[in-house]
Order: structure tokens, then C-alpha cells, then sequence
């Protein structure tokens, strides 16, 4: 098959959140195991700056959106075994962030309307159409509905996956011709409409021939009202067609036996000693002194998706414990603030790197004893099955991927146990998770058991991609 990914944003080029792991990621394991894989993407002012984008112009075309004529350039490069495709307006793209502009319905829309051309202009037919998100979601629609007609997209099959269903790409009805040529009745039938809007995400749960989201138990999530960020109504009428297909990760750049940005590398077969050389390295990194009591780490972005309220609960009673916290990422600006706040309080205790930077990262998941992932919701999470990799045991709440991919640590199941789990969304349960913890820091023998069970596990994306694999043969079979 060939399958086609039109995405906002891939690794190794352009990465705001998970998205970009995942485009990858699955399309380099789908060619890997023979199938053709594709990823179609703006030409973004960071991928013009990126070394490891070496891109040669291919061929232009011009979008027409109602008034406008936009200029669309076409280039190609080719990373790890994947084709890519790159769509440049400078207009649209020149810009120093991918997101949060305000104009970014019409600028996906013209990414949309020019990703469907370059196929066209390419001559590259795929089988499928696999789109991310609501950024790229209105092409099942503009296929079903504006080129219904047109033999190119005949026979082409589209799929949707559902990574973020808090972002559903809301524009006023007036923007459906005025991008994108299409007719009212499509919104007047409810087929795109969405709480009084247009969704660019409704619409590709109405068109795409089959929708995926990034796990199980995040699909069930979905289909549940008070879980669902509204979506469980039209996902209810797809109920046949939506599958739920668990993430997985990198395991060559998350490799704790290959890792040159650690201390000392180190397997799930010996690694006592190499985790106590990494905790040396990252403590030292943030400035703090080995205090003998159990590092928590945290990589993420700093929203309030991922439960920082409860972390901020319980830093008074981590710190009299003679816990450390390390906390890298960045994001919502009054989370970046109490952070500080915390640090200027417990300077011997918590370190904190706002911003991102990729050593430090893998030096956290290295040398940190606990991976703290509290979420309010987490449609699947890479972050934990990362800390399992690197035996640094993930505190999470039951909630999508996350129950997916933990069995919790209850006192008496270190042989089962890969990580801890509580289900309450308050600083109460995390606060009883963290006596846990404590309890296994102190007995050796057990940590060892369940750090080791923690690092064993496949996290790779071989089983993930068969799993896409069949949801492209039933898009196909439609």
C-alpha cells in the first residue's frame, strides 16, 4: 500500500507535542515491514533552518481560496527511509511558531488545498490518505464532497487519527466557501457542523472512511459523554469505524544501551549501578547534591492537561520526604511562574530548566528514580513508556493511554508491577501514590524487580503500525 501522511508537524523536521513522534515514527516502521509510506508537510520557517533538511525545489502550482491566488512551491527530501514532501508559501509559513496564529484555519486550509494538488501535480496516487488531527482534517471531506468527480481521488481512502480532541479547528460557516469552495449544506446537514461552528475535526469524523485515536482506552474515552470533549455524539454514529491503537516509541533514540547523552549506558539485565552514575549526572546538571531519598523527574509541556496542580499539591511533602524534583519543559506561562516560585522555596530540593533541550531530557528519564505524569487526560502519553525504557517507574493516573500502558504497583505485585496508578483526580491520591513509592525506594530488592519488568517491555512500533495496517485494509474494503 501506499499511504500518504498529511500532518502540521514530523520528526526529525518539526515537533511541537507527540504528533510529530508518531508521523514519524509510524512511517518509518510501515516502510520497514514493505509498505510505502509518505509525509506531506508545511514548509515551515524551522524546517528551512534545520540542518538535517536538505530539500530541493520540484515543481509549483498555484491554490486558488474564493479572492485569493496563493503560490504553492513543492520540495522533497528524503530522512531515515521516508519521502517528504514540503509546501511552501512563505505568506503562510515564514513564521517563527507552527501554532497560535490568528489566522491559522485559513493557513491549514490552504495546506489542505495544496496538500490534495501536489498529489495531483506529483502524480503520486496513494491508497490512502491519512490524516492527523484537525489541521489536515477537512480533506475527507473536500474528497467526498468538492472532488467527488475527479478520477485522481477516485479510489483513494482516507483515514482519520484523533491525537488532541481538545483542538477541533473551529471557523465561522462563512469560511467554508470562502476557503475551501465548498457548500453550505454540508454544514446545514450538521455533517461539519459543531457547537454552532464549523470543525474541521467533525468533519473528518463525518468523511474519513475509518478514525483511529492513540489507544484503547482513550476510544472509550470518546465514546463516553463526560469524557469525550463533546465528541462522543458524532463518534457514537462511527462507532464500527473508530478503533483505539496504543502509540508506540523510538526505541532507537530512546535506547538506555545506546544513549551517548548519558553517563552510563545500561540494560534491563544490569543497571543498578548505571542509574546511580545518570542520578549523579542530571543532579548534577540542575546544581543539586544526591540527598539519598528517590528523584522524581518530569519532561512535558506545561499545561494543565498534565496535572501539574496535583504536583504542586504534594512539593511540600515530596521535599520532607527528602525527595528531589526535576521538572524540564515549557508552556503555559502561569505554570512556568509557581514552578519558580517552588524553586526560589526548596532551592536544595527542585531543579527546573524551562524550555526544552534534548540531553537534558534523556539525562531526567536516565537519572530520575520516578517519572511523575499526573494527567487530567492523556490520550495516550510517550513520556511514560519512555521512563519504562530507562527504568525511571512512571506515577500516572488512570486515564487513557496511561491505564493502557502501567500495571500499578499495589505492595504486593512486584513481579507484575511496571509503574504506579491512582484514579481520583486530587492531590489526596497522588499524595497516597507517593507514600508508595516511597515505600518501594526503600526496599531494594523490590525496586529492582519492578524497574526491570518496567525496562523489558515493547514499546516499539512494530505491533502499532500491523494495527494501522489493518485499519488501512478496512478503509480500503469501504
Amino acid at each position: 500500500m501506499k499511504i500518504v501522511m498529511v500532518t502540521s508537524e514530523a520528526n526529525p523536521l518539526c515537533k511541537s507535542g507527540g504528533l510529530a513522534d508518531v508521523t514519524y515514527s509510524l512511517s518509518r516502521e510501515l516502510n520497514k515491514i514493505g509498505e510505502e509510506a509518505i509525509i506531506v508537510l508545511p514548509y515551515y520557517k524551522v524546517i528551512k533552518n534545520n540542518p538535517k533538511c536538505k530539500a530541493k525545489f520540484v515543481s509549483s502550482f498555484n491554490i486558488t481560496m474564493s479572492w485569493r491566488q496563493q503560490y504553492c512551491g513543492i520540495f522533497q527530501t528524503k530522512i531515515d527511509g521516508i519521502r517528504y514532501y514540503l509546501l511552501d508559501n512563505e505568506y503562510y509559513f515564514n513564521r517563527d511558531e507552527l501554532y497560535g496564529h490568528y489566522d491559522d484555519a485559513e493557513r491549514f486550509a490552504f495546506f489542505s488545498l495544496a496538500a490534495l494538488e501536489a498529489l495531483r501535480q506529483l502524480k503520486v496516487h496513494p491508497d490512502i490518505i491519512h490524516v492527523h488531527d484537525w489541521q489536515a482534517s477537512m480533506i475527507p471531506c473536500l474528497i467526498k464532497e468538492r472532488f467527488h468527480e475527479d478520477p485522481f481521488f477516485g479510489n483513494i481512502k482516507t483515514v482519520l487519527t484523533i491525537h488532541n480532541p481538545a483542538f477541533k479547528g473551529f471557523m465561522d460557516k462563512y469560511y467554508l466557501n470562502n476557503f475551501y469552495g465548498l457548500n453550505d449544506y454540508i454544514y446545514d446537514k450538521g455533517n461539519v457542523r459543531f457547537e454552532g461552528m464549523v470543525s474541521t475535526l467533525k468533519a473528518a469524523i463525518y468523511y474519513a472512511d475509518i478514525i483511529t485515536t492513540v489507544s484503547p482506552t482513550h476510544r472509550e474515552e470518546l465514546l463516553t459523554y463526560n469524557t469525550s470533549q463533546g465528541l462522543n455524539y458524532c463518534l457514537e454514529l462511527r462507532r464500527d469505524d473508530f478503533f483505539g491503537i496504543l502509540n508506540g516509541i523510538d526505541v532507537v533514540e530512546f535506547d538506555p544501551s545506546n544513549d551517548k547523552r548519558i553517563a552510563e549506558c545500561y540494560s534491563a539485565e544490569g543497571f543498578a549501578k548505571a542509574k546511580i552514575a545518570n542520578k549523579k549526572q542530571v543532579l548534577e546538571r540542575f546544581g543539586l547534591a544526591n540527598r539519598r531519598g528517590p528523584v522524581y523527574g518530569v519532561v512535558s509541556r506545561l499545561t494543565f492537561q498534565k496535572g501539574f496542580d496535583l504536583v504542586f499539591d504534594n512539593v511540600d511533602y515530596l521535599v520532607q520526604n527528602n525527595g528531589t524534583l526535576l521538572v524540564l519543559g515549557s508552556g503555559e506561562k502561569e505554570l512556568e511562574q509557581r514552578l519558580e516560585k517552588i524553586r526560589a522555596k526548596y532551592p536544595k530540593n527542585v531543579g527546573i530548566y524551562i524550555g526544552y533541550n534534548d540531553e537534558v531530557a534523556h539525562q531526567i528519564y536516565a537519572g530520575s528514580d520516578f517519572f511523575l505524569m499526573p494527567s487530567l487526560f492523556e490520550p495516550c502519553g510517550i513520556g511514560q513508556m519512555i521512563a519504562q525504557r530507562y527504568g525511571s517507574l512512571p506515577i500516572v493516573r488512570e486515564t487513557g493511554g496511561l491505564k493502557d500502558t502501567i500495571v500499578g504497583y499495589d505492595g504486593k505485585n512486584a513481579k507484575k508491577a511496571t509503574g504506579f496508578c491512582f484514579g481520583p483526580y486530587n492531590g489526596m491520591a497522588l499524595g497516597q501514590t507517593l507514600e508508595m513509592t516511597w515505600q518501594l525506594y526503600a526496599d531494594r530488592e523490590k525496586m529492582k524487580k519492578v524497574i526491570a519488568n518496567a525496562m523489558k517491555l515493547d514499546r516499539s512500533w512494530t505491533v502499532s503500525a500491523m494495527k494501522y495496517v489493518e485499519a488501512y485494509k478496512k478503509a480500503l474494503s469501504k
